[in-house]
C-alpha cells in the first residue's frame, strides 16, 4: 500500500485550510496527512504503526483487530497540575483551575511547538463531538504528530469527512494542536483557551492529555460553551432504564473516575430482574440541554469508550469485556507470549510469565502490578451488545434522574433523593471521593468533588454552581437528583454493599421515584428508601438490618 493513496487534502472550508497551513509553518512537518476516516486509511495507518512499534499487533484469533501500546512510564494519567485554563482575567478562569494569562501562555507554546514536527508528519484529524445533525454537536479539528492519537480518536470520535459535511464553510470549529515533544514532564502543558475555542496539548501522549476530543473540549472548553448558551456539558454517563412492559427512563450520572462509572453504565440487572434491561447510551461524557416540551434533552457526544482496565471482569462489567474483544486499542496492561492481554482483576488465573506495562518480564511473585493501574482500553460504542438505539439520535434522550455519588468508606449512605432541583445542586456541590490512580495524588484520601467536575469546569466554579441553579429557570420539568454511595464499609473493612449488578435494586428504587411508584421517608439528607419499596428478594446474606446499616445517617458524623 503507497503513502501516495492516502493523506491528502480532502475540505475546502477556507478558515480550516488558512489554519492548517500556519500550524503547518510553526510545526515545520515533513508530510501533511488529511484523515477521511475510512477503512482503507484504518488499515494502512494501523500498518505503520505496528511498523513503527507504536502499536503490537495482538493475537488476532483471540482478539480481532485489536492492539497494545505502552505509553512511556513518565506519561499514564491526566496531569492537573499541567492543565491551564487561559483567560483574560484569572477570576474567570476561578480557584480551582490553573491559570494563565493567553497571551504570554501562547507565546510559550508557539515557542515549544516551534520547529516541533520536523522530521514528522502532521495529521489533520476532522471529528464531530455528537450524532451528526444534533444541534449539541460540535465540530473540532486536532492536529496531532501521534499516530496512536489518530487511531484513537478515530475509536472515541465520529472521525472523518462526516465533520466536514457538518462544518460545511464554517469557521465555526474547535482548533486543536498537539505535539509529543519530547514526553518531559517539565514541558507538559494541557492548555484550554475558551474565548477561542481552542486547545494547545504538548509534551504527553497519554489519552486523558491527547485526545482533546475528550475531556478538553468536552468538557473544559464545552462547560465555557454550554454556560454561554443555556445547556450543561457534565462528567455524566447516560443509561437507560427499560422494564418488563417495555418503559424507558433515562438517568445521567456523575461519579469521579475509577468509581464505578462504566460499570455503572453497563450495568446487568440480576437474575431476579426477569424482563429488565439496562442500555447504555454513554460513560462518560453528557451534553444536556432544554427541549420544547420542559424536560432536560441528553446526547453521549463520543463514539467509544475509553475505560479503566483493572477490576474489570465478567462478574464487574460483562457488556465492557464484550466492547474490548475486537477492534480495541489496549495501553498500559500487560503482555503474554501468545499476544493476549492481562490485568489484575482479569477473569481466570494470572499467566506464569508475561511482560508487564514496561515491557519487563513480570511473574505473579513480582512486586510491581503487570498491568498500570489506570491502564486503559479504547473501544468503539458499536461493539457495546447493549448500546441503545438512541444512543445516535440527534434529539438526545429526555432525562428523568440525575445521580451524583463518590467512593466513600463512611458518613454517606447508600442511597437519597435531594428534595428539588436547588437541593440537589447543594448536593452535587459537596460531593466528596477517596481519591484514586486516575489522576496523580495521594490514593485514599477524600478529596472534594464538585458534580465530579473539579479538574474539567473550564471556569469559575462559582460561577458554574450559578449556572446550576439558574437552569431551573429554563427547565419546566427538572429531573429529580439523588445520591448513591456503593463503597461504604462496616468497623472491620468490609463493603456494606455487595454493589456490581446489585446496584440495580438502588437504580430500580430512583427510577419508580421519578415514576411515582415507590415510597420513601424524610429525613435531614433528603428522601430515603421506605421500608417495603426497596427491592431486597433473592440476595444472599444481606437482610433488611443490613440495608438499614448501609443506610445509617450518624447525625454527629454531619455536624462535624
Amino acid at each position: 500500500m503507497t503513502t501516495e493513496t492516502f493523506g491528502n487534502c480532502n475540505t475546502a472550508n477556507p478558515a480550516l485550510l488558512a489554519w492548517v497551513e500556519e500550524k503547518t509553518n510553526l510545526c515545520e512537518p515533513n508530510r501533511v496527512f488529511w484523515c477521511d476516516g475510512s477503512e482503507k486509511e484504518k488499515e494502512f495507518l494501523t500498518a505503520e504503526a505496528v511498523t513503527r512499534g507504536i502499536l503490537i499487533k495482538l493475537n488476532q484469533e483471540k482478539l480481532p483487530g485489536c492492539y497494545y501500546h505502552r505509553s512511556n512510564p513518565n506519561d499514564v494519567a491526566r496531569v492537573e497540575q499541567s492543565t491551564y485554563i487561559c483567560t483574560e482575567t484569572q477570576q474567570e478562569a476561578g480557584p480551582t483551575n490553573n491559570w494563565a494569562e493567553p497571551k504570554g501562555m501562547y507565546e510559550k507554546l508557539q515557542g515549544l511547538c516551534r520547529g516541533a514536527m520536523r522530521g514528522r508528519t502532521m495529521y489533520v484529524v476532522p471529528y464531530l463531538m455528537g450524532p451528526p445533525g444534533s444541534p449539541l454537536t460540535k465540530v473540532g479539528i486536532e492536529l496531532t504528530d501521534s499516530i496512536y492519537v489518530v487511531l484513537s480518536m478515530r475509536i472515541m470520535t465520529r472521525m472523518g469527512n462526516i465533520a466536514y459535511q457538518q462544518l460545511g464553510d464554517s469557521d465555526d470549529f474547535n482548533r486543536g494542536l498537539h505535539c509529543i515533544l519530547d514526553v518531559n514532564p517539565e514541558r507538559r502543558y494541557i492548555c484550554h483557551f475558551p474565548q477561542d475555542n481552542t486547545i494547545i496539548s504538548v509534551g504527553s501522549d497519554y489519552g486523558g492529555n491527547v485526545l482533546l476530543g475528550k475531556k478538553c473540549l468536552a468538557l473544559r472548553i464545552g462547560s465555557y460553551m454550554a454556560r454561554r448558551q443555556g445547556w450543561l456539558a457534565e462528567h455524566m454517563l447516560i443509561l437507560g432504564v427499560e422494564s418488563p412492559s417495555g418503559q424507558k427512563t433515562f438517568v445521567a450520572a456523575a461519579f469521579p473516575s475509577a468509581c464505578g462509572k462504566t460499570n455503572f453504565a453497563m450495568l446487568v440487572p440480576p437474575p431476579h430482574f426477569k424482563g429488565w434491561k439496562v442500555w447504555t447510551v454513554g460513560d462518560d461524557i453528557a451534553w444536556m440541554k432544554p427541549g420544547a416540551d420542559g424536560r432536560l434533552y441528553a446526547i453521549n457526544p463520543e463514539a467509544g469508550y475509553f475505560g479503566v482496565v483493572p477490576g474489570t471482569n465478567y462478574k464487574s462489567n460483562p457488556n465492557a469485556m464484550e466492547c474490548m474483544k475486537r477492534d480495541t486499542i489496549y495501553t498500559n496492561v500487560g503482555l503474554t507470549p501468545d499476544l493476549d492481554v492481562w490485568w489484575e482483576g482479569k477473569d481466570g488465573p494470572p499467566p506464569t510469565e508475561c511482560l508487564d506495562w514496561k515491557g519487563n518480564k513480570w511473574t505473579p511473585d513480582s512486586k510491581e502490578k503487570a498491568a498500570h493501574p489506570n491502564s486503559r482500553f479504547a473501544a468503539p460504542m458499536f461493539n457495546n451488545p447493549m448500546l441503545a438505539k438512541e444512543a445516535n439520535d440527534p434529539a438526545g434522550v429526555p432525562i428523568s434522574a440525575i445521580i451524583f455519588g463518590g467512593r466513600r468508606a463512611d458518613t454517606m449512605p447508600l442511597v437519597y433523593q435531594a428534595f428539588n432541583w436547588i437541593h440537589g445542586v447543594y448536593v452535587g456541590a459537596t460531593m466528596g471521593s477517596e481519591m484514586t490512580a486516575a489522576a496523580a495524588g495521594t490514593v485514599g484520601q477524600v478529596r472534594r468533588d464538585p458534580m465530579a467536575m473539579l479538574p474539567f469546569c473550564g471556569y469559575n466554579m462559582g460561577e458554574y454552581f450559578q449556572h446550576w441553579i439558574s437552569m431551573r429557570k429554563l427547565i419546566k420539568y427538572p429531573p429529580r437528583v439523588f445520591h448513591v454511595n456503593w463503597f461504604r464499609k462496616n468497623a472491620q473493612g468490609e463493603y456494606l454493599w455487595p454493589g456490581f449488578r446489585d446496584n440495580m435494586r438502588v437504580l430500580k428504587w430512583i427510577v419508580d421515584r421519578c415514576n411515582g411508584q415507590a415510597n420513601a421517608n424524610e429525613t435531614p439528607l433528603g428522601w430515603v428508601p421506605g421500608a417495603v419499596s426497596f427491592d431486597l428478594e433473592e440476595m444472599k446474606d444481606f437482610t433488611r438490618e443490613s440495608l438499614d446499616e448501609a443506610q445509617t445517617i450518624n447525625y454527629e458524623d454531619w455536624r462535624r
